[in-house]
C-alpha cells in the first residue's frame, strides 16, 4: 500500500475563487451568505443563500463559455485548474496514470430547470438541444478529464451531500492500491436555482433566519454552491516532481445507515468515524480537529454530537469540533470539498475554524462547538465528516506529512 497526499487544492465558493479565499474566509468567520431572490417563486419563505455574487457568477460564465456547459461544470473546471497549478502537473502527469473522481448531488440543475419551466409554463418544444450533456451528472468529472486528457478511470459519486467525500474517498483507495497514480478529486454543485430551491424550502430544513449549527436557537441550513478538487497522488510522484505536498490523507470510512432516508443515525455515524480512524492506524485520542458536517437542523446537530461520544468519550471539551456551512452554506455535493479545503487550512494554520452564529449551548447537545471565534489547536491529525440523506456516511482523515 502506498502513502496517499494532497499536492494542489482549488475552490470555487461564495467566500471568493480560489482555495485561500476559503480558508480565510472559514478562518475568520466571514461568511458568503448573501440575499438570494428567485422570481418564479411566488411566496419566498427563505431569502438567503451561501451564492456566487452576481459579479462573480457573470465572470465565470463569461470566462467559461460554452455550450454544452453550464455552472456545475465550470466550478470544476475553475477548482481543477488550481489544484492542478499549484501541484505543478505538466502534460505527461496525466494521460492513462491520472483518473478523474468528482460527484455531484445535482448535476446540471440550471437546464433542467430553465426546461422545465419553459415547457410547463409554455408548453413548448423548442427546449435546449444540448440538454442532454448539460444536465448529466457527470458532466464536471468528464469536462474535468477532457480539459487535462486525464484518460484514467473517470468516476462521478452521487451520494447527496456525501458525494465530494465519497470521491476523494475513492481516489485515495485506487491511489493507495496501485490502480492510478494520481487523480483529480472532489464534489462540484450549482443547485441554486428557483425549483431545486423551492423544493428544499417545502422540505423544512432551510433556515428562514441564519444558520446556526449545534445552538439551542438553530432552525435549519443554508443552501450553498460552489467546487472543490483536489490532486490526490501517491508520495513518490509528488516528491519526485518536487511539489509542495499539502498533507496526507491517512484513513477514509464509508458505510450505511441502511435505515431510515431522512433521519441519521448516530451509531453507524460512529461506526464509520471508527473505520477511517482503523484505517488510519490512529485512535480518537490522536484528532486534534472535527470539521462536522453540522448542517445546523434539529436532527442531525443531535445525532452527530451523539456519534462523536460514541467515538470519542462523553467528554467532548478537549476536542476541537465546529462546522463551517454558515461561512460557505451546504453546497450539497460539493459540501465536503469545500470542508476538506477547510480541514487543511486548520491543520496549516493549527486553527481551528469557527462555527458563527452561535449564541447558546443546547443541552440536549452540550458542547461548545468553536464558536464565532477561531481557535489555537495543536495537532498533526484532523478528520472531516460528511452525513448525507439516503444514510450514506463518510469520514476522511488528513495528517500532516513527514
Amino acid at each position: 500500500m502506498r502513502r496517499v497526499v494532497i499536492s494542489g487544492m482549488g475552490a470555487v465558493s461564495a467566500c471568493g475563487n480560489g482555495a485561500q479565499a476559503l480558508i480565510s474566509a472559514t478562518q475568520a468567520g466571514v461568511s458568503g451568505v448573501r440575499p438570494v431572490r428567485f422570481p418564479e417563486i411566488d411566496v419566498q419563505r427563505v431569502g438567503t443563500a451561501a451564492a456566487m455574487s452576481p459579479e462573480a457568477k457573470a465572470a465565470i460564465d463569461e470566462e467559461m463559455a460554452h455550450r454544452m456547459r453550464e455552472p456545475v461544470a465550470n466550478y470544476a473546471l475553475l477548482a481543477a485548474r488550481e489544484a492542478v497549478k499549484q501541484a505543478g502537473l505538466e502534460t505527461a502527469d496525466f494521460g492513462d496514470a491520472c483518473g478523474v473522481s468528482i460527484g455531484s448531488g445535482f448535476g446540471g440543475a440550471q437546464t433542467l430547470n430553465k426546461n422545465y419551466l419553459k415547457f410547463g409554463a409554455e408548453g413548448s418544444m423548442r427546449l435546449d438541444p444540448m440538454s442532454v450533456p448539460k444536465i448529466m451528472n457527470n458532466a464536471a468529472a468528464s469536462w474535468v478529464s477532457m480539459e487535462f486528457g486525464a484518460r484514467g478511470p473517470a468516476y462521478c459519486m452521487a451520494t447527496a451531500c456525501s458525494s465530494a467525500s465519497q470521491s476523494i474517498g475513492l481516489a485515495y483507495q485506487m491511489v493507495k492500491v496501485g490502480a492510478m497514480e494520481r487523480c483529480l478529486a472532489g464534489g462540484s454543485e450549482a443547485p441554486l436555482e428557483s425549483g431545486v430551491f423551492r423544493v428544499w424550502e417545502l422540505l423544512r430544513v432551510m433556515s428562514a433566519t441564519k444558520n446556526r449549527p449545534f445552538s439551542k436557537d438553530r432552525n435549519g441550513m443554508t443552501l450553498g454552491e460552489g467546487a472543490g478538487v483536489f490532486v490526490v497522488e501517491t508520495a513518490e510522484s509528488a516528491i519526485a516532481r518536487g511539489a509542495e505536498i499539502l498533507c496526507e490523507i491517512s484513513g477514509y470510512g464509508t458505510n450505511s445507515d441502511a435505515g431510515d432516508l431522512l433521519r441519521p443515525d448516530a451509531e453507524r455515524a460512529s461506526a464509520c468515524m471508527n473505520v477511517a480512524l482503523q484505517d488510519a492506524g490512529l485512535s480518537a485520542s490522536d484528532i486534534g480537529y472535527v470539521n462536522a458536517h453540522g448542517t445546523g437542523t434539529v436532527a442531525n446537530d443531535v445525532n452527530e454530537v451523539d456519534a462523536l461520544r460514541r467515538v470519542f468519550g462523553d467528554d467532548l471539551s478537549e476536542l476541537a469540533i465546529s462546522s463551517t456551512k454558515p461561512v460557505h452554506g451546504h453546497a450539497l455535493g460539493a459540501a465536503g470539498a469545500l470542508e476538506l479545503v477547510s480541514a487543511i487550512g486548520a491543520l496549516h494554520e493549527q486553527s481551528a475554524p469557527p462555527t458563527i452564529n452561535f449564541t447558546e449551548i443546547d443541552s440536549k447537545i452540550g458542547i461548545d462547538p468553536v464558536s464565532n471565534t477561531a481557535r489555537a489547536i495543536s495537532t498533526d491529525a484532523v478528520m472531516s465528516n460528511s452525513l448525507a440523506f439516503g444514510g450514506i456516511n463518510v469520514t476522511l482523515i488528513l495528517r500532516a506529512y513527514g
